[in-house]
């Protein structure tokens, strides 16, 4: 896809490589575990070790099955990382005596009445270090980034949902289109990059259309987007950059109740104080599909035919949150701190900074 920056300052350069020395990151937990009940929950450090490597390691230390093992959200292995787990509490004691390694510590240990399930958390505190960064760039960051804190960013799906290659989607909308169930783990995430792809390009036409808007006289952006006069003007008169159309799917933020746009003045007013944020569609079953307008932008990235997973909304625009920095001059490093909500990508934030790809070249 072409990927559109929402930004317009000029790219920055610094060196961004994904490793457990450079980016660090931790889940916040959705809520205070209670420390009681028949589930043990296991905070945990790990480095140079997938969440599904996690996953089978403490299933083999425990002989449990993979499927009774609780996590919130899939972590990289190329990372130093500190993620939730729970297990049944009667196998704490496997656990705790066998699964501490090199690349495993346990950090601290709680017990909830449940299990933790795909999704529960508030998001993810990251810090990174950037190398080749001058002064000059130093600064720049910082100014692009203090930006994207008070106005947001659009919430691209990073390149690692896409494989190595980038065309891991291809893959899942084969399998997408088989009309088979769907077998284990692998399968179900290359049908969800097919479904990441789509919203990613959908959302990139939206940011398209923004720019447009923003960037051009209301006479020229009208003959540019082909749309009428009095639309163009509606969407130009609201004061934030990404636009919101008629039946866009808007949703509380960070997180809370869902309601289509059928009021401009109302739903604007609530983007622009953060209050809410416009959601794109992962197309599949059980989910609901934008109205008038909004869905006439949205049918063209739908696949109304993927029935193989689940559909879901997923907010188009977020914003970065508690931005640290720690600049070495001598050794031209920038250690950039900040919080994201579930499921954004630090790396997205990072490229809108960069306004360049930090995918790593394929050396295959």
């Amino acid at each position: 896809m072409k990927k559109i920056y929402a930004y317009n300052h000029q790219p920055i350069h610094f060196n961004f490589e994904q490793t457990i020395e450079r980016f660090y990151v931790e889940e916040i937990p959705l809520y205070a575990f209670a420390d009681k009940g028949s589930y043990l929950i296991l905070k945990i450090k790990k480095t140079d070790m997938s969440t599904f490597k996690l996953i089978t390691v403490l299933a083999k230390a425990t002989r449990l099955d993979q499927r009774d093992i609780g996590y919130a959200g899939l972590k990289d292995k190329n990372a130093t990382t500190i993620q939730y787990i729970s297990i049944p509490r009667q196998y704490e004691e496997e656990a705790i005596k066998n699964l501490t390694t090199e690349k495993i510590e346990i950090l601290d240990k709680h017990y909830s009445k449940f299990p933790i399930k795909v999704g529960q958390l508030k998001g993810n505190r990251f810090a990174i270090i950037l190398r080749e960064v001058t002064p000059e760039a130093n600064e720049a960051i910082r100014h692009a980034a203090a930006t994207m804190q008070e106005h947001g960013i659009p919430n691209y799906f990073g390149y690692q949902r896409f494989g190595e290659d980038s065309q891991s989607y291809q893959q899942g909308q084969e399998i997408a289109h088989s009309g088979k169930r769907l077998k284990g783990a692998k399968e179900k995430l290359l049908v969800s990059a097919y479904q990441s792809h789509l919203f990613n390009n959908w959302l990139s036409h939206r940011v398209e259309i923004s720019k447009t808007i923003e960037k051009n006289s209301l006479t020229k952006a009208t003959e540019l987007l082909q749309y009428p006069t009095d639309l163009v003007k509606v969407l130009a008169d609201q004061p934030h950059f990404f636009k919101l159309f008629l039946g866009d799917i808007m949703q509380a933020y960070p997180y809370g109740k869902s309601y289509f746009l059928h009021d401009f003045a109302t739903a604007s007013q609530n983007f622009n104080t953060k209050k809410a944020s416009p959601t794109g569609l992962l197309c599949g079953t059980k989910v609901e599909r934008a109205e008038s307008d909004a869905r006439y932008l949205e049918a063209r990235f739908d696949d109304e035919e993927l029935s193989s997973l689940k559909g879901d909304r997923r907010y188009a625009w977020i914003y970065p949150e508690n931005l640290a920095f720690s600049y070495n001059e001598t050794q031209k490093e920038l250690r950039i701190q900040f919080y994201l909500p579930k499921g954004a990508y630090a790396t997205t934030f990072l490229e809108e900074i960069g306004k360049h790809s930090l995918k790593p070249e394929n050396k295959t």
